[in-house]
């Protein structure tokens, strides 16, 4: 008899229990090497085919060619370890393993045939489970539309997405942590959490000398850590729930405003600001393209908390004039200056923390997270901060324009007043 204890590692245990109670549909299984991530989808997959008359599976690389060395023989992996060879039928051409009790199929799928993609069809059931190794390969763009066109003709589906999260905070898989959904779930590993026999020593001895010699590298590798590309401007950003108890004792409350329209969104943020711990606390967003400024006016007064100063862009006098006009509030012009924006940024990494609550605020979030600094012909960063992807960022730098001016802060190299 084959215990799963054996096969799965403690780190998942709760996750098989969660797919059994069939309680999410978006799997996204992230860790460093070793982790066997992969090893328990494989796992997950094969039981739950053998459970299920209707379920088939399709398992997808980015490029056609790694199916065969990764995951098709993941999965034959473990067929062999579940003891279950006999009830399964290999194919190499096509790549497809069969359950012959119920005639289910796992096939074996790339994106650079998105025809052959989408006219995946099965003679019996559906796609009941979907896995994407190495998920960074894909876009999101086709992540979407693979989803589209498999996720169909079932009530019940199983997306897996295995991955090792890219050193950049800014990669869309990152970046994925922030969009919440009831339906996803997020899971992390390491090797630290696998049975040191399953690895054998040589895994552990190559490990431990990237530990010792290259401390970054084993953390983004082994770890599974986003270690960043270097180039963050603000690495004390805090993503965190921020309740509405919590609001409603908020009592430095202030409000910005960058304007937008056709191409760039119109934004308004509201931001909390501790003084003595030196630490912002940020949970109110509009962030939308296409809003004339009542439109904004309305959300504005439909969302906004408390009677806090409001200040906006003061490139834009007409609309400012626009919003006071409407009335409910006053909207300040922003006396930004030379530097304004060097001086903002500065101000703003210079904080202690910079507290984002990112379902209230995914776009501010995904902004201040990913805003790196420029870079030169080389990819070099410079020390410059981009007119690009900021505009929440500039919003919040006009609610503080006065708390910025109030104080002398020193950078290290010079004395800002």
């Amino acid at each position: 008899m084959i215990k799963l204890s054996e096969l799965i590692a403690p780190s998942f245990y709760d996750v098989h229990r969660f797919i059994k109670n069939k309680s999410f549909t978006h799997w996204w299984l992230g860790g460093g090497r070793g982790s066997t991530k992969s090893s328990f989808i494989s796992i997950e997959i094969v039981l739950g085919m053998m459970k299920d008359k209707d379920a088939n599976a399709v398992v997808l690389r980015k490029i056609g060619n790694t199916l065969e060395s990764s995951v098709y023989n993941q999965i034959l992996w473990a067929i062999e370890k579940l003891g279950v060879a006999k009830y399964w039928q290999v194919k190499k051409s096509p790549l497809e393993l069969i359950y012959i009790p119920f005639n289910t199929k796992i096939i074996f799928r790339s994106s650079d045939d998105p025809i052959k993609l989408k006219s995946t069809k099965f003679a019996k059931g559906y796609s009941r489970y979907v896995w994407y190794e190495e998920v960074v390969e894909f876009s999101n763009e086709e992540i979407r539309s693979i989803n589209q066109s498999l996720l169909r003709g079932g009530d019940k589906f199983d997306v897996f997405y295995s991955y090792n999260p890219p050193k950049s905070i800014s990669n869309w898989v990152n970046q994925e942590e922030l969009v919440k959904r009831d339906d996803k779930y997020f899971h992390r590993s390491t090797y630290l959490d696998v049975p040191r026999e399953w690895l054998g020593e040589q895994f552990i001895i190559e490990a431990e000398h990237l530990k010792a010699t290259k401390p970054k590298e084993y953390a983004n590798e082994y770890l599974g850590e986003i270690t960043g590309t270097g180039g963050i401007v603000f690495d004390n950003v805090e993503l965190k729930e921020i309740t509405d108890d919590d609001i409603l004792h908020y009592d430095r409350i202030k409000d910005g405003i960058d304007f937008g329209f056709a191409v760039d969104p119109s934004v308004y943020t509201q931001n909390h600001f501790d003084k003595t711990r030196r630490i912002l606390y940020i949970f109110n967003e509009i962030y939308e393209v296409g809003l004339s400024n009542r439109k904004l006016w309305e959300k504005i007064v439909a969302k906004k908390v408390s009677h806090s100063q409001i200040t906006a862009d003061s490139a834009e006098p007409k609309s400012i004039a626009e919003l006071n006009s409407l009335g409910q509030m006053q909207v300040l012009s922003a006396k930004k200056g030379p530097d304004s924006v060097e001086f903002g940024c500065k101000w703003l990494q210079k904080l202690d923390k910079i507290i984002i609550d990112p379902t209230r605020c995914p776009n501010t979030a995904r902004e201040f997270t990913t805003y790196e600094y420029d870079r030169d012909k080389d990819g070099n960063f410079i020390s410059r901060y981009p007119d690009k992807n900021n505009h929440s960022i500039d919003a919040t730098r006009y609610s503080r324009e006065q708390d910025m001016k109030s104080n002398t802060i020193n950078f290290g190299f010079n004395t800002i007043i």
